[in-house]
């Protein structure tokens, strides 16, 4: 248990301690920024679609990152290691799960701030968005983490990973941005359990991808 302990820590220090950290955060201040160019100067308009446009930057930013999430440990025999001392697959996925859920949720709702502000976002849309990202989060740190497992062996897997796991996280998306619709009064309990789903078979979808990396 301490090892895995130390694999949390050490995919966090991961995270928060160098610069891998800032790309999914700057890009989705970037997408925030430059939306407002390609739909030009009206608020009314920025409010009611840029909603939707922080949804689909923060599911983008949470695939960003996944070269880092398993590659490393692979090419350095930490998976090997973990596996020899008898750690399940499906619980070292779900420590890197937990890990990069706090890593990139964490300042990607504390950018959602200046992004929300950019696209003319009230008050209550931000704390309904903000609501929604929290519930979505950790899903989206289960599919980047499959991705990272099931795209370990490739070259350029971050660009094919984020196409085989984005179809699952469309459901997310859907209800997230459904939320912002004053008539959808249940996207957020559709989005909770989509979400709990996710990160409940995450753990064993990209434990499996694990052991195929030993195979």
């Amino acid at each position: 248990m301490t090892a895995l302990i130390a694999l949390f820590w050490r995919d966090l220090r991961r995270a928060w301690g160098s610069g891998a950290l800032w790309i999914p955060v700057v890009f989705f201040l970037l997408v925030a920024t430059a939306f407002p160019f390609a739909v030009g100067p009206d608020a009314p308009l920025l409010a009611k679609t840029g909603g939707g446009m922080l949804w689909v930057a923060a599911l983008l930013a949470a695939l960003l990152p996944i070269d880092r999430l398993v590659r490393p440990d692979r090419d350095a025999g930490v998976l090997d290691q973990l596996a020899v001392r008898g750690f399940a697959d499906e619980l070292i996925a779900a420590v890197k799960i937990a890990a990069h859920a706090i890593g990139f949720g964490l300042p990607l709702l504390i950018a959602l701030l200046p992004a929300a502000a950019l696209l003319a976002q009230d008050g209550a849309r931000v704390a309904t968005i903000a609501a929604g990202l929290a519930l979505a989060i950790p899903a989206l740190a289960a599919l980047a983490v499959l991705s990272a497992a099931l795209t370990a062996n490739l070259k350029g897997g971050s660009a094919i990973g984020g196409l085989l796991i984005l179809p699952l996280a469309v459901p997310l998306l859907i209800f997230g941005a459904g939320m912002l619709d004053p008539s959808g009064r249940g996207a957020a309990k559709l989005l909770a359990a989509v979400s709990l789903l996710l990160t409940v078979i995450g753990p064993f979808a990209a434990g499996a991808a694990l052991r195929g990396l030993r195979e």
